[in-house]
């Protein structure tokens, strides 16, 4: 029997049509689906990077044929691993001739675990030259890494740079021996610097939802005081305490300033590099600002009006890193400033004391940034609340001490930095 036609069409190809358009719709719901599942690179390790003072540099000559072996511990779990080199404050080219990457034999000590040496490839070549002031992501090496192991990237330079990057506050040990034993499992002829040069970061490849936390500070963040390769700062608590189910990234430089530069760019002029140019962040956790109002009073007085505009600029500047944080998807935890009369380098008196008091005030106060960790309620003497409290003072009534950064990793909720 013949079908009835419908617009001079067989119902049957009206069927047929109508089997495909529903086809297509499916098809088209399903990028999002897929996505939801797809595997994207995360950050899992990071340095923030500046120029070093000159007590900080390698002598001249100290890099020509060399190789830097340095050792980071990144926080996330993974098969497919990335790094990243910068030459952000270089004066010209910089090149890199061979590279590896390999699961160190322990923190310290500089050898590594032979039958884990990988090189590293660069659009499959084994040399990179990266522009002055840019940064250069590796191919994807196959590595099995477990949450917080210990991973070295050893680098070769055949000549000497141009201008130093570096990240001088490491807390870990890296280790420069002469020509090119990248390949190597055991470096002959090192000698240790308590440093990181050229490397700004590690990523691998998660399929799990993507989640990373940065904490953009000063040298409370950076872990002044800390033993270097106990992983002892706050932040290496709290990523021990998330399990390396999310990356917690520290983004500390010691002497840091919201507004100004000083010890390497002020917050403001590294958030696109240090926390927005991160891959898979959810999350920061905000905490500056003693820097700015120390350095205020520090040489000389400072009058009524240059105080005012001290805390209206911080507080202008918080703002600002909220906005723009938050137009990249990421919410922002800001930790209140820290009592510091105790401070013999800032030696504040009354007018800097309100400063602070006025710009945690304005943290704590609703609708200005996604959550508050109040740390200076946490740390403060309850008998001097201008003083840390004694027994989480390192003694310069500026910095805390081990416990001191442990009750600060240890007390900031988890829940929202799970999300």
């Amino acid at each position: 029997m013949t079908l009835p036609a419908v617009d001079g069409r067989p119902l049957s190809l009206m069927r047929r049509l109508a089997s495909i358009a529903v086809a297509a719709a499916l098809l088209s719901a399903a990028p999002a689906a897929v996505a939801a599942q797809a595997c994207t690179w995360q950050a899992a390790w990071s340095s923030s990077q500046l120029a070093p003072a000159a007590d900080a540099q390698l002598e001249p000559g100290g890099w020509r044929d060399a190789t830097l072996r340095q050792i980071v511990r990144p926080s996330l779990a993974a098969r497919r691993v990335r790094v990243r080199f910068s030459n952000a404050f270089g004066r010209a080219p910089l090149t890199i001739d061979a590279a590896t990457m390999a699961l160190a034999a322990a923190p310290m000590g500089g050898v590594v675990r032979a039958a884990t040496v990988r090189p590293l490839r660069f659009a499959g070549g084994i040399a990179v030259t990266v522009p002055a002031g840019a940064e250069w992501v590796s191919d994807a090496v196959d590595l099995p890494l477990r949450a917080f192991d210990d991973l070295a990237v050893s680098l070769h330079l055949p000549a000497e740079p141009d201008g130093q990057t570096a990240h001088p506050g490491s807390r870990a040990t890296s280790y420069i021996a002469a020509g090119d034993q990248t390949g190597v499992a055991e470096l002959s002829g090192a000698r240790a610097v308590d440093r990181w040069y050229f490397l700004s970061g590690v990523d691998v490849e998660r399929c799990a939802a993507p989640g990373g936390v940065v904490a953009l500070g000063d040298s409370i963040t950076d872990g002044y005081g800390v033993i270097p390769n106990s992983y002892a700062r706050w932040t290496d608590v709290l990523a021990r305490r998330l399990g390396g189910r999310v990356a917690v990234l520290n983004a500390g430089i010691g002497g840091n300033r919201v507004l100004l530069d000083g010890l390497g760019p002020s917050a403001l002029a590294r958030l696109d590099r240090d926390v927005l140019g991160q891959a898979g962040v959810r999350h920061l956790i905000l905490f500056e600002g003693v820097n700015d109002i120390g350095v205020l009073t520090r040489d000389a007085p400072a009058t009524r009006d240059q105080h005012r505009a001290l805390v209206e600029g911080v507080i202008a500047a918080f703002a600002q890193i909220v906005a723009r944080a938050h137009a990249h998807g990421i919410m922002v935890h800001a930790a209140t400033i820290l009592p510091f009369a105790g401070s013999a380098y800032y030696h504040p008196g009354a007018e800097s004391e309100a400063d602070r008091e006025a710009i945690n005030a304005w943290l704590r106060a609703p609708g200005h940034v996604d959550g508050v960790i109040d740390l200076d309620r946490l740390l403060r003497d309850p008998a001097r609340p201008t003083y840390l409290a004694r027994r989480y003072d390192s003694g310069d009534g500026l910095h805390p001490n081990a416990a001191g950064y442990r009750l600060i990793g240890e007390s900031i909720p988890l829940a929202r930095l799970r999300r």
